[in-house]
This record gives C-alpha cells, sequence and structure tokens, in this order.
C-alpha cells in the first residue's frame, strides 16, 4: 500500500511515517518500479500500535523498546511490565504535580476576591519557596 494509504487508515499524516522510519520504528518499505513506496499491510497495525503507545505516554524510545520486546519470548513480556510500572511511577509523579499546581491556581483565584492588601499570590510564594528566595 502506499504512504497515503497507510497514513489515511493508521490515522496519521504520511510526515509521521517518515519520521517513523528514520527513527526505525518503521521499517523502510520496499518501492514500486514507479518509485513509490510500498507498504505491507501489517505496517497499519504497527503504526497503530506507535500511536497508541504514545496515547499511553510512552517516549518514542520507550516504543523502540516495546517493539524491540514484542519480538521476543516471555523475557520479553517481564521487561515490558517493568518499562509500564515506571511509566506508572512517572505518571503518578506528575498527577501529583498537576494537583498541587491545581490547588494552587485555585488559591489564586479565590484569592482575587479579597481587598488587595490581603491577597496573597500562592503561585509566586510557591516558586520563590522552591527556588530559595522565600
Amino acid at each position: 500500500m502506499r504512504t497515503s494509504e497507510l497514513a489515511a487508515q493508521a490515522g496519521v499524516n504520511p510526515q509521521t511515517l517518515r519520521y517513523y522510519e528514520r527513527l526505525g520504528l518503521l521499517p523502510e518499505p520496499g518501492r514500486t518500479p514507479g518509485g513509490y513506496r510500498s507498504y505491507p499491510p501489517e505496517a497499519v497495525r504497527l503504526v497503530r500500535f506507535v500511536k497508541r503507545a504514545q496515547e499511553l505516554g510512552f517516549t518514542l524510545s520507550d516504543i523502540a523498546d516495546l517493539l524491540h520486546l514484542a519480538e521476543g519470548g516471555p523475557q520479553s513480556c517481564a521487561a515490558a511490565r517493568d518499562l509500564a510500572a515506571n511509566k506508572v511511577v512517572d505518571l503518578n509523579r506528575r498527577i501529583a504535580d498537576l494537583v498541587a499546581m491545581r490547588d494552587a491556581l485555585e488559591q489564586l483565584v479565590a484569592t482575587c476576591a479579597k481587598p488587595r492588601e490581603l491577597r496573597d499570590c500562592p503561585i509566586l510564594g510557591e516558586i520563590a519557596r522552591q527556588s530559595g528566595h522565600g
């Protein structure tokens, strides 16, 4: 199948396919006699796998590792589990950071109704505290 067909079926743009090829996530396809790229049908599954892994928060480097692991046996399952467990730890840290940011913004919004001399800016205070200037 041609680049445009693969891109349409996988839900990406053609430049994404070329980028994945450069990174080694998608094998370089054969060429037609006219010089067009000719992807095998399983390329759709592969590109969808990459996109879904990105949606789950995996980096393209992580995805390269997952694709390599997908070719292996039982040991690969343990390694994939470890990658996913590390991603969960990272996501939990980022969620905690986002919750703290949300709480700080909610506090800031709540102070806006107070008289100017009673207002406290938790964002500026927290930035100053974390940077050692508060």
